[in-house]
């Protein structure tokens, strides 16, 4: 988990560099000895996110990401109907 943890950390860096991204979450599963986790990221509109996959930034920390996990699922495409973010 450590590992992928910092690999994380790269694919933060380079979701800053994307047009229309604005916020990015990884949770872990429900069991904390575990290793599964979950990433959600939020974009402006769904060209925008996939555009993304275009990047090269972007596709070599997926790439590097995936080199240390035993399964990927594939992503999912969801409209957000309604939001509310508190600040931090």
């Amino acid at each position: 988990m450590d590992e992928f943890t910092a690999m994380m950390k790269s694919l933060m860096t380079a979701l800053d560099t994307l047009a229309g991204f604005r916020m990015f979450l990884l949770v872990r599963g429900e069991d904390p000895s575990g290793r599964d986790a979950t990433s959600i990221s939020v974009w402006d509109s769904a060209e925008n996110m996939q555009s993304s996959e275009n990047n090269s930034i972007y596709y070599e920390a997926i790439k590097s990401l995936m080199g240390c996990c035993e399964s990927f699922s594939p992503m999912h495409q969801h409209e957000v109907l309604e939001a509310k973010i508190a600040p931090f």
